[in-house]
């Protein structure tokens, strides 16, 4: 990891560097995307099909076998351990009692002319949720991305997820079981985008398209983005604690290792005003790197992203956290609540020592899907409110159309729209 300090003259510099992300515009991968989505639109199920047999290695004879009988999902149920369908269910009580504190209500009022303005709130209809699959294992993800639409009162939730060689993951079903997802197609990649957009005879299109993906998925979902909605298009992982030098050093190690076990790109950061517990967290990663199981990949991680910063205080560490907007941020200090006030960007705050960030990825409630690469800035985490939808209520009484009627031909003369004066005047005694 990349040592730094706050009073280094080059500080803003080197931290701008190690931390900027931009995948770059890939020409060869845009342009497979969009030709993978305007195949899919033009002969849909056959062009899945191929699709399926090409990339996942998945020989099917019909569109039809695309979808997982239901039987199949429920079975999933049973199949795994006892232990991980009682975690699930648990994990997913918390999330789903979480996000109902987030579902709005319609409103409306009427103002001293009578003239009712209001907001009516109104789910989505269908939205369409992507799941890595294989050997990837990430029910954490379903119910993350299911249970706040299913709280927003989505009508109908569809689950893609490939299925390379035929192998389905039981904890991935049975998540989607406990979470309420309607339809699963054995779907991946831009083609699985594709057909979520577009609909074919056997795929219905969505409103929305939320989850995480590679590259050929983020791509298409940037590309398709206006036909449909997305959640968003995530960069690499992220986690930045702030400690004041009391937490057990081998904890936040082990806190860093969480983010930077996901990939070689992933990014940990430590902000701390002690010189010489900053010194005790890297004899910590030193002793500890040697038992994970994703060693390769966690060194790989600090080595190229990560970073142990000294600064003057706790202020000027979160000062520099709202200046990185980290996707996850770590208050492990004696009163958390005391930094509280002053963080003013981060995807997800986990305050004090006993708070990893991995509870929030599982069972916590909060929502994982969140604002990466310094977008903490302008965006906020998946939640029932990208499940609905706002529309307007105007409802003018005789009364009121009076002095709003004036108004509106005022400033549309202003405008040189003369249809939409008349359109009002026309309403006037």
């Amino acid at each position: 990891m990349q040592r730094l300090a706050t009073t280094d003259a080059d500080f803003a510099a080197r931290l701008a560097a190690l931390t900027d992300w931009e995948e770059g515009l890939d020409v060869a991968v845009e342009q497979t995307v969009a030709g993978i989505l305007a195949d899919v639109r033009a002969r849909g199920d056959a062009a899945l099909l191929e699709y399926t047999a090409r990339f996942d290695r998945l020989q099917l004879d019909s569109a039809a076998q695309l979808e997982i009988p239901r039987a199949r999902i429920d079975a999933a149920l049973t199949a795994i351990p006892l232990a991980r369908r009682e975690a699930l269910e648990q994990a997913a009580i918390r999330v789903r009692s979480y996000h109902e504190h987030q579902r709005q209500d319609s409103w409306q009022y009427r103002d001293a002319e009578g003239n009712l303005l209001g907001q009516q709130i109104t789910a989505l209809d269908r939205v369409g949720i992507y799941v890595p699959g294989g050997k990837a294992s990430y029910p954490s993800s379903v119910l993350m991305n299911a249970l706040p639409a299913h709280v927003a009162g989505v009508g109908e939730i569809i689950m893609v997820v490939p299925a390379p060689g035929g192998e389905l993951n039981d904890l991935v079903l049975a998540a989607a079981a406990i979470a309420g997802v309607d339809r699963i197609f054995t779907l991946g990649g831009a083609q699985a985008v594709a057909a979520l957009t577009f609909g074919t005879a056997t795929v219905p299109a969505v409103d929305k398209i939320v989850g995480p993906g590679n590259i050929f998925v983020a791509t298409a979902k940037r590309q398709v983005f206006g036909r449909v909605g997305i959640d968003m298009v995530a960069g690499p992982s992220e986690i930045l604690v702030i400690c004041d030098g009391s937490t057990d050093p081998d904890w936040v190690a082990m806190d860093l290792f969480s983010q930077a076990e996901h990939d070689e790109n992933a990014q940990a950061i430590l902000l701390c005003p002690d010189a010489g517990y900053l010194e005790r967290v890297e004899a910590s990663i030193r002793r500890l790197l040697p038992t994970m199981e994703r060693a390769d990949i966690i060194r790989a991680s600090l080595e190229r992203r990560g970073a142990m910063v000294l600064t003057r205080d706790l202020a000027e560490a979160v000062a520099v956290s709202n200046q990185l907007a980290p996707e996850h941020l770590e208050l492990s200090v004696a009163d958390p609540e005391a930094l509280l006030g002053a963080v003013r960007h981060a995807g997800a705050i986990f305050m004090g020592r006993y708070t990893s960030e991995s509870l929030g990825d599982y069972c916590a409630g909060p929502n994982h899907v969140l604002p990466t690469s310094r977008t903490a800035r302008f965006f906020s985490p998946l939640g029932v409110y990208d499940f609905q939808k706002r529309s307007s209520l105007i409802m003018c009484s005789e009364q009121g159309v009076q002095s709003l009627g004036r108004i509106a031909s005022v400033l549309a003369r202003g405008e040189q729209l003369t249809a939409h004066a008349r359109s009002a005047e026309y309403r006037l005694k």
